[in-house]
């Protein structure tokens, strides 16, 4: 079967990232890395991991067994809260990925979660802009980042993230977050998009546009992001799904398709939220 082509963005270091990739959680061994090589093998070029997920290991053994140059994969990793602080804290954390990955160089580093009680995502992030400047990150982002968030360290640094990674979904659609940054240069990177069990892929407003558009109603979800110029990175490890939610630039919906699953809302906030929530 022919390889997907998945379209790429350009991030603010002016490195390419895939549109849409693969989410790794909760897989881990071997069970994970055919996980990936199976979506390798339909297109992707985007892994998502975390320290967190505690599956490295084996998105480093994919991208070894994978048989593709190093360059050609794009691998984000997450610095745990643990590793948040100084220089040399900081760094520990990123070493401890890389070698774990075994990898020289990730593509993306995001600060897992600003842990705001802790005060020290500021300084964590001006230590992974530096980090960067040794070639051991390509490009230096964020996980659930408030604008609060965002604004401090860019405040102190200048700097905006290449990335910010949030829960974003019908269920949890952050009209106001996403209108927030389209002017901003931290590229939106949906994680659950889907929600498998919350029913949000037999809703009827989205079951509706499927069969009007004769897609599946996880794909509508997904270019429903695409649309509103996010990039996602939704989790299956079927093969059939994967394929599924990464062929999606061959249709568009409509502006009233995009408005009816943004209503979907249910206006409460997301399952983790970044102003308390605390990643160890």
């Amino acid at each position: 079967m022919e390889e997907l082509d998945i379209p790429t963005v350009t991030l603010n270091t002016g490195h390419a990232m895939p549109r849409v990739g693969l989410g790794t959680w909760p897989l881990v061994g071997r069970q994970s890395t055919d996980s990936i090589l199976t979506a390798v093998s339909a297109g992707y070029r985007l892994i998502d991991t975390a320290a967190a997920y505690g599956n490295e290991d084996s998105v480093g053994a994919a991208v070894r067994e994978s048989g593709l140059p190093r360059e050609e994969l794009f691998v984000t990793t997450k610095l745990r809260g643990r590793h948040q602080g100084d220089a040399a804290t900081v760094r520990q954390g990123l070493m401890e990925s890389l070698e774990v990955l075994g990898l020289d160089y990730v593509d993306l580093y995001l600060i897992h979660w600003p842990n705001p009680a802790r005060g020290r995502y500021v300084e964590t992030y001006e230590a992974l802009l530096e980090l960067a400047q040794h070639g051991l990150i390509r490009s230096v982002g964020v996980s659930n980042f408030t604008e609060e968030h965002l604004r401090k360290v860019v405040d102190a640094t200048g700097v905006p993230p290449a990335v910010d990674q949030r829960q974003v979904s019908p269920s949890h659609a952050q009209a106001a977050f996403v209108d927030a940054l389209s002017a901003s240069p931290t590229i939106i990177q949906a994680w659950s998009p889907l929600e498998r069990n919350s029913g949000v892929l037999q809703d009827p407003v989205v079951t509706h546009i499927a069969e009007r558009l004769d897609v599946s109603p996880s794909q509508v979800v997904i270019r429903w992001l695409i649309e509103r110029g996010l990039t996602t990175v939704p989790h299956s490890s079927n093969p059939e799904r994967q394929r599924r939610n990464a062929d999606v630039f061959h249709f568009s919906l409509e502006p009233d398709d995009i408005a009816a699953i943004t209503a979907l809302d249910s206006g409460k906030s997301t399952e983790l939220t970044p102003d308390t929530f605390e990643e160890f």
